[in-house]
Order: C-alpha cells, then structure tokens, then sequence
C-alpha cells in the first residue's frame, strides 16, 4: 500500500529548499504564503547559494535537503524552484530516516525525479505542484488547489478542454510530471510502473519533434498501452523549427494513444502555467472524460 504522509495542520514546519537551480531573487511573498495558512516556514542553509547555474555545488544542495528529510519536526518540504540539477544529487541522498517518517514533497517541472523516486523507490505520496518562485504568478485557484492537499481538504478538477478528448472513465493512481523528467528517469531507481496508472504529462520549451521522440520511447516500451488513462497538461514556450513538425503536441500524442482505448484529456490545468493546479503523486482517483468535459476526482 502507498503512504500518506500526515497531512499538515496550522503550527507545523515546512522547509523550503533549492535542489535545482538558483533563484533569481528573494521569495519573501511566498514565504508570507505559507505563512498565512498557519505554517512556520524554516530555509535551506544554502536556499540562495549559487554556483554556476545551480543553487549551490551538488554537496550543498544535497546538505539542505538531507537536514530536512531526517528532521522529524519538519513535516513537508517544499522546492524552492526547479530549472535542472536534483537528478545530479538523488542518489545521493539517504531517505531512511524519511522511510520512518514520511513527509510530503512538493514542486514540479525538474522537481519530477524526486517525486517520481518517492514513489518508485519509497512507496510513497507526494505533491506535483505550485514552488515559492512560481507563486507571486500563480493563478489563486492553484495556490489553493495546494493548500488543499497538503491540509487533506477534498480535491477534484472540472474543467472544460479546447482540444477534442478521448472519452471514457477510469479509475487508478496518479502518477506523471514533466516528460523530459520520466523518461530520464527510465532505467534507473526512479522510474515508476506505468501499469494500471493514471498518467498525466507536462513539458516546457520542448520542440515538436523531441515531444514525439519521448512520446514514442513511451509507447515502444510498452507504458503508454498499460495505463488506466492519460491525462495531457500544458505543453508550454514549444520551439519552432526550420521544418515545419507538422503536428502539435496534443495531436501527436492523440495520434499515439488513441488505439488503446482509455480516457485522455487536454488542456489540463498542470504544467508550465500560472493555473498549475497540485495533482498527489500516488494517490487514487477518478477520472471522466467526455468529448470536451472533464472531472478528476480523489478518492
């Protein structure tokens, strides 16, 4: 059975910590955030350090987030901002202390492989959604969406889509992030079983053709055939290329799944977009979806 980290309640710590890379500068109103909404918020050592492009050299960065997985009075850890780096230092990291006592992860983007490794590695929850750099341009339905998850208030999406669906209901755990994240994380401690999922995607800066690429490592390994349903969010700032791809990023991906029968739904409010609303890493849920209409549901 997958863990549920306890939920938070008003008066409990979050560590805010930067496993990426660097911030580009002070994140006091997403402090201020979480603060009003009852949290003591505690920051990495080294959550303004800079080396190179990254939030630190490796061993700081892993520092940081090592303190806070084996503090026990820390009940969540949220990233300060994603960008490239955490894949550098997850085998790095120790999480028996963690397995003992486990706490919610939070972010998104580059964030992916540490919460696809929570769940392929340590059986265990976590959060895919707003980081304190993105919060001053979250929308306040998504910043809610994730005061809602880590509080254990019900959570469920409806939500009409502007790209035709595959229509169809299922049932299954959620699982997903950012594409260029899962398929880097094949063949490695981190990659998660895509049988009976529900899997939902996101990518940013991407060109068609490198969509379609990792789409079809998905599809030849035989994943994409095995889920429950799939669940397509923004596919943002996509490249132009010289040559004309030829299709979008919801076509292609219609195009390759569309023989298997199960639920896909567009336009998902995830990803790349101030709308990033939290979906929970490893959780059961509920998922209808007709021509233009769509409801994800916990359980």
């Amino acid at each position: 059975m997958i863990k549920q980290p306890a939920h938070l309640k008003k008066g409990d710590k979050i560590a805010i910590v930067s496993p990426a890379k660097k911030l580009p500068g002070e994140i006091n109103s997403a402090i201020a955030i979480l603060e009003q909404w009852g949290l003591e918020v505690v920051l990495g050592e080294n959550v303004y350090a800079q080396h190179h492009q990254f939030a630190g050299s490796d061993a700081q960065r892993t520092k940081d987030l090592q303190t806070f997985l084996d503090d026990p009075d820390i009940r969540a850890i949220i990233a300060s901002r994603g960008g490239y780096g955490t894949i550098r230092i997850i085998d790095k990291l120790d999480f028996n202390r963690f397995k003992e006592n486990p706490k919610w992860l939070i972010g998104f983007s580059d964030i992916t492989i540490l919460l696809s490794h929570l769940l392929a590695e340590l059986n265990t929850q976590s959060i895919h959604g707003q980081m304190p750099k993105t919060f001053e341009e979250a929308s306040p339905e998504s910043l809610e969406s994730l005061r809602k998850a880590l509080f254990g208030e019900p959570l469920s999406y409806e939500y009409e889509s502007g790209f035709k669906n595959l229509e169809g209901d299922a049932e299954g755990i959620v699982t997903g992030g950012n594409l260029t994240l899962l398929v880097a994380a094949e063949g490695s401690a981190s990659a998660i079983d895509y049988t009976d999922k529900i899997l939902f995607l996101e990518d940013v800066g991407e060109q068609e053709y490198a969509i379609d690429r990792m789409m079809w490592m998905l599809k030849r390994s035989g994943k994409l055939s095995r889920l429950k349903g799939l669940i397509v969010g923004a596919f943002t700032g996509v490249q132009p290329e010289d040559i004309p791809f030829g299709s979008s990023p919801e076509q292609l991906i219609l195009d390759l799944v569309k023989e298997y029968g199960y639920p896909v739904c567009f336009n998902f409010p995830v990803g790349h977009i101030d709308d990033n609303r939290a979906l929970i890493i490893g959780k059961t849920a509920k998922l209808s979806v007709d021509h233009k209409h769509v409801v994800l549901e916990y359980i």
